[in-house]
């Protein structure tokens, strides 16, 4: 692969994140550098640890993770978006209180779930003979940039309601879940 396919191929991977990064950003009071890099680092390494279990398991056993991956993804966003939205519509409207920072537990979750496609690239690329570890490390470094940027794009949005911000960012979750479901049956008919 070149390395302008590896680049394009990280960006790619990095949209999903960078979408969630921003309502991650939104939901917090004021976020600093340090929480946009403490996100970014955590969705980082996720997304560069993926594609490398993929091609792992691509490996062993492709035919159960390809027919599988995109369920998972799905499920794992639908459910944590519908957390949000549910969290979201069931909180007072004068209730503008928000986090300084979000649980590790919680951005890693997010992380995984928007990282399953990169596992499922990882499971192509062991297919075709691709040196998986550069295009691991490009996929986790772009992430991060993508989602310390997003982060701190969050932290401009923050003048909009909590309510709304948990909505729209659980929306969005469950949206990519639904276009990375799409997106496979689409392909497999």
């Amino acid at each position: 692969m070149s390395i302008v396919s590896i680049f394009f191929l990280a960006l790619a991977m990095s949209a999903d994140a960078f979408a969630a990064s921003i309502g991650k950003g939104a939901m917090l009071y004021r976020p600093r550098l340090f929480e946009a890099l403490r996100t970014g680092l955590i969705f980082g390494v996720i997304e560069a640890i993926t594609p490398l279990v993929g091609w792992s398991l691509g490996r062993v056993a492709s035919d159960y993770v390809t027919a599988w991956d995109h369920w998972i993804a799905f499920s794992i966003l639908a459910a944590l978006g519908l957390r949000m939205v549910w969290s979201g519509v069931k909180s007072a409207p004068e209730a503008t209180q928000k986090q300084n920072s979000h649980s590790f537990i919680l951005l890693a979750m997010t992380a995984f779930a928007t990282s399953i496609d990169a596992m499922s690239i990882g499971v192509s690329l062991a297919f075709l003979d691709v040196d998986i570890v550069p295009v691991a490390i490009a996929i986790g470094c772009v992430t991060f940039i993508m989602v310390t940027i997003g982060v701190m794009l969050g932290r401009m949005l923050g003048s909009a309601s909590r309510r709304t911000v948990e909505i729209l960012g659980g929306a969005i979750l469950i949206t990519i879940g639904c276009l990375i479901l799409y997106q496979h049956l689409s392909a497999a008919g």
